[in-house]
C-alpha cells in the first residue's frame, strides 16, 4: 500500500494555439502531440503513471531541475507506504523524517545531482554537533544514502549521485568526536520488583509477562486470545505483526506456566480485543478511587458525573511502546528508583535463558535468525570466566 496514490494526477488538456495534447507537470508544460491522438493518450498516460509512481516528479523532467527537496518529499511519500506495521508507519519512518529535517534547512533547495561526499558529510557533522551517539550517526546516514539511491532507482537522478555518496566511511569507535552510548544493560529483577507496586496493575502485567516470555514490548502489549494456541501444555503466541514478518519469518512466543498464570485473567473477553488495554487500566483507577472515597455517598459529587463529557484523549484499547514506557518511567519516579526501560526486560531474560540453557536456547527463545544478534542482547557469563582464571590464572 502505497501513499503516493492519493496525489492528483495532471488533466490532459488542449492547447488551442497549437491544437496539440498538453499536461503540466512541476510548473512545466508538456506537449504531447495532436489532440485527441492515440500517440498523445499514450503518451499522458505513461508520463502520469511515473508521476504517482515516484511521488510527483517523472522521468521526463530534466534531472538538473530536480532539488533535493524533491527527492526527499517524494521519498517520505514512499516510506510511509512502505514502512508500515499494522496498518502503521513504524519506527523506521520517524527516523526518516527526522533524518530529512537535518537535510533541508542545509541542502533543501540545491540541486540533487549537487549533493555529493561532501555534502554528506557536513549534514554527518551537523549530527555531531547536535550531540548525537556515533551508532545512531551512522544509521542516518546510511538513510541518506539509501533515500538517493531509490532515487536513481525512479530515474529521478544519475545512477553516479548514490554511486558517490557509498563512498563515505561510516563513523570508527574512538577516532570522532560523537559520543558513545553505553551498551543497554539487562534490567535488575530487584529493580523491576519494587518498581510493580508503582505501576497500574495492567501495566504491571505486561511487565511480568514479557519478562516470563523474553519478547519485544511491542509483543507484549499486542497479545489478543485470537493468537494464543492453548491446546498443549506451553501456549503458543503468534503475534499477528511482529519485527522481522516483511522478511518472511514466522514468530512464535512460547508461553509458559508464569506466564500462563498472568493471562489468565485476561483471556474472558472477545478474541479479537488485546488483553492488555489502557481501557481496562483506566476503569480499574476509577473503581480504586471511588472505593477509597471518604466523603459520604449523599454528600458531594456522586462517583463520575464531576468528570469531562467529552475529553480530548481518551483511554486506547491496546498499548503503545511508548505509553508503556512512559507508564514505566513514571513509576520508577514514585519509587526513587533508576529509570529502566522495557527493552531492558528482554536483556534480562536472554541473559537468565543463556546462563541456564547456552547461546543456541537464547537464540531460539529470542527469535533470531543469527546468534550474533543474540550476543547483543545475551550477555557474556562472567562468572564462568571468573572460575577459569581463578584455577589457571
Amino acid at each position: 500500500m502505497s501513499d503516493v496514490v492519493s496525489l492528483r494526477p495532471p488533466k490532459y488538456c488542449r492547447h488551442k494555439a497549437s491544437g496539440q495534447a498538453v499536461v503540466c507537470i512541476r510548473g512545466r508544460d508538456v506537449y504531447l502531440g495532436k489532440h485527441g491522438s492515440a500517440a498523445s493518450k499514450e503518451l499522458y498516460r505513461r508520463l502520469i503513471a511515473e508521476y504517482l509512481l515516484t511521488g510527483g516528479v517523472t522521468t521526463a523532467s530534466d534531472p538538473q531541475d530536480i532539488t533535493v527537496n524533491e527527492v526527499l518529499a517524494a521519498f517520505i511519500r514512499h516510506a510511509k507506504g512502505y514502512y508500515r506495521k499494522g496498518g502503521k508507519p513504524t519506527r523506521e519512518y520517524e527516523q526518516i523524517v527526522e533524518c530529512c529535517r537535518l537535510i533541508k534547512p542545509l541542502y533543501g533547495r540545491a540541486p540533487a545531482i549537487e549533493f555529493g561526499p561532501l555534502a554528506l558529510k557536513a549534514v554527518r557533522q551537523q549530527m555531531i554537533d547536535a550531540g548525537l551517539s556515533r551508532r545512531h550517526i551512522n544509521k542516518q546516514i546510511e538513510r541518506v544514502r539509501r533515500m538517493f539511491k531509490w532515487a536513481a532507482a525512479e530515474q529521478m537522478i544519475p545512477a553516479d549521485v548514490p554511486q558517490a555518496l557509498a563512498m563515505v566511511a561510516g563513523l570508527r569507535k574512538g577516532r570522532t568526536l560523537a559520543p558513545e552510548r553505553a551498551p543497554v544493560q539487562p534490567a535488575d529483577d530487584a529493580v523491576v520488583d519494587a518498581t510493580l507496586p508503582h505501576l497500574p496493575p495492567v501495566v504491571a502485567d505486561i511487565v511480568r509477562f514479557q519478562r516470563a516470555t523474553g519478547c519485544r514490548p511491542e509483543e507484549a502489549c499486542a497479545v489478543r486470545p485470537c493468537d494464543l494456541d492453548r491446546s498443549g501444555e506451553i501456549w503458543i503466541y503468534r503475534p499477528a505483526s511482529h519485527k522481522t514478518e516483511h522478511h518472511g519469518r514466522d514468530r512464535l512466543i512460547l508461553v509458559g506456566p508464569r506466564a500462563q498464570g498472568v493471562l489468565l485473567r485476561y483471556l474472558a473477553r472477545d478474541a479479537n480485543e488485546f488483553c492488555f488495554r489502557p481501557c481496562d487500566s483506566d476503569a480499574k483507577r476509577q473503581a480504586a478511587r471511588a472505593a477509597a472515597r471518604a466523603t459520604p455517598l449523599s454528600c458531594g459529587n456522586r462517583s463520575g458525573t464531576n468528570r469531562v463529557a467529552k475529553p480530548k484523549r481518551k483511554p486506547g484499547r491496546c498499548y503503545s511502546t511508548g505509553s508503556y514506557r512512559r507508564a514505566i518511567h513514571r513509576a520508577c519516579e514514585k519509587a526513587q528508583l533508576e529509570k529502566w526501560s522495557p527493552n531492558r526486560l528482554r536483556h534480562a531474560a536472554a541473559t537468565e535463558i543463556r546462563r541456564k540453557f547456552g547461546l543456541e536456547a537464547a537464540q531460539v527463545v529470542l527469535g533470531h535468525a543469527k546468534a550474533d544478534v543474540t550476543q547483543v542482547y545475551a550477555e557474556r557469563d562472567v562468572a564462568l570466566a571468573t572460575r577459569v582464571a581463578r584455577e589457571v590464572g
